[in-house]
């Protein structure tokens, strides 16, 4: 028997002011994004903005429904969406941004389990890391890739048919 002890890392930042151009962007995007969400039942309000590698924004926004597993996350929103539109465009970096009835959460918000995994697999299938920008209001957190959220991650390899 042995213990293995995972350790995570981030970087925290006591504002976005502090976050290099590029990353003050991708959270405005997701700012902006969280304004087109649909949730009328929680009154939490969530985007994602994804950086692709040919330098393309896509937005996500959190969808609730009245049937409440039928929802989409704003993260799930924004990778479907790439896949989708830009085939082949790599994920690079993610920026989520969440709001209530009182405006940026004060704290991030960090990725639901189902959206880690769906990070997960897109740094699986692109081969790359994607950099997680979490924003809140006291501080914003910088994560260099899903291990560091998710690291015991369900993968292909944990399939028992053959995949490429």
């Amino acid at each position: 028997m042995r213990t293995i002890k995972h350790t995570i890392s981030y970087t925290e930042f006591d504002s976005a002011a502090e976050l290099d151009s590029t990353d003050r962007k991708l959270l405005e995007a997701a700012t902006e994004a969280a304004a087109n969400a649909y949730a009328p039942y929680s009154g939490f309000s969530v985007g994602a903005a994804l950086l692709l590698e040919s330098g393309t924004i896509v937005r996500g926004a959190n969808v609730e429904n009245a049937a409440f597993p039928s929802g989409i996350c704003a993260e799930r929103s924004a990778i479907a969406a790439a896949v989708s539109n830009y085939p082949g465009d790599k994920p690079r970096i993610i920026a989520i941004a969440a709001f209530t009835g009182d405006g940026m959460t004060a704290e991030p918000v960090t990725p639901c389990g189902n959206c880690r995994q769906v990070i997960g697999e897109e740094e699986i299938k692109s081969q790359s890391r994607i950099r997680i920008i979490l924003g809140g209001k006291n501080k914003v957190i910088l994560i260099e890739g899903i291990d560091n959220l998710l690291p015991l991650q369900f993968s292909k390899n944990n399939l028992s048919i053959n995949l490429p």
